[in-house]
């Protein structure tokens, strides 16, 4: 029964599917072209391209510019910055966690460590984050601007949390717990959240923080892409040293902390969704494009 079937079978001409669109002159349906150019163009965009120096220049410069500008922009709403302040602490006591004033204190009392910590809180923070810019920029271009558009994306958002959260880090509170500001107390130079650079800057723009954003942006980068495993570690500790010194200097509370984590969150994901891929799966290198030839 199964024989004449199979005869029959091999007899016939395999028909080609119907196209659901119309067919060109050239056979192909121009649904499928839609989809190919589609495609092709998103491939386009998601492909890493070799950066370009002074382009680099001028973009981080004037997108630094404009942080600054819109941070500094947001009302320094006093009141509302001290009751957020009051209603974090008293989140963190019902949650176990309020250890900042202890270590605030314990730290101020050996004085060549919080000096250190200042300069390290006023400092490194730009330092390390262009370092591992540049780094990227030049040994692994194929990454750099998905590695860019992260922490530009991070830092997008956080200017949305300074405006609709402001927020007075725990050396300002008022009322509160007693927290040392140890940049006025010691004299610290350079910082600008106390002293006299304090009024060109939004003394309430620390939720979320930054410098946990960028600084776990860099440790991650470094831990996964350096090759000496000494450089790996020191990526891994460098967000962590960050962390000790924004709460011993009282600039910052855990939940200010936790909101940068988040805010990287974001910009890693809106990283994948423009390259499709993590940072770190992207070529290391861009190929050059082909030279076409000529006759």
């Amino acid at each position: 029964m199964g024989e004449p079937t199979a005869k029959i079978l091999e007899g016939r001409t395999a028909v080609p599917p119907r196209s659901t669109g119309s067919i060109d002159v050239d056979g192909t349906a121009r649904e499928d072209r839609r989809t190919e150019v589609r495609h092709t163009l998103i491939s386009r965009f998601r492909k890493p391209r070799r950066p370009r120096l002074w382009f680099e220049i001028a973009l981080i410069g004037v997108s630094y510019w404009v942080y600054s500008l819109v941070r500094n922009a947001v009302p320094e709403q006093e009141k509302s910055a001290m009751h957020h302040a009051l209603q974090v602490w008293h989140l963190e006591q019902s949650l176990g966690v309020a250890v900042e004033q202890h270590i605030n204190h314990a730290i101020n009392s050996v004085t060549w460590l919080i000096v250190g910590m200042n300069y390290y809180y006023a400092t490194l923070h730009f330092i390390m984050t262009i370092g591992v810019l540049v780094w990227l920029f030049r040994r692994h271009p194929g990454r750099y601007a998905s590695a860019r558009l992260t922490i530009f994306a991070t830092t997008g958002i956080a200017l949305v949390g300074f405006y609709f959260f402001p927020l007075a880090p725990p050396r300002l509170m008022r009322g509160g717990p007693g927290f040392i500001d140890t940049v006025a107390v010691h004299h610290t130079w350079g910082s600008m959240a106390s002293g006299d650079l304090a009024h060109v800057s939004n003394q309430f723009a620390a939720m979320p923080s930054m410098h946990i954003g960028w600084s776990l942006w860099c440790g991650i980068t470094i831990a996964t892409l350096a090759r000496p495993v000494w450089v790996r570690v020191l990526g891994v500790l460098y967000p962590v040293a960050t962390l000790v010194v924004i709460i011993s200097t009282a600039n910052h509370f855990w939940l200010d902390a936790l909101g940068g984590v988040v805010c990287l969150g974001i910009g890693f994901t809106v990283s994948f969704a423009v390259y499709g891929r993590l940072t770190y799966r992207l070529p290391r290198y861009v190929s050059a494009a082909p030279v076409k030839a000529v006759g």
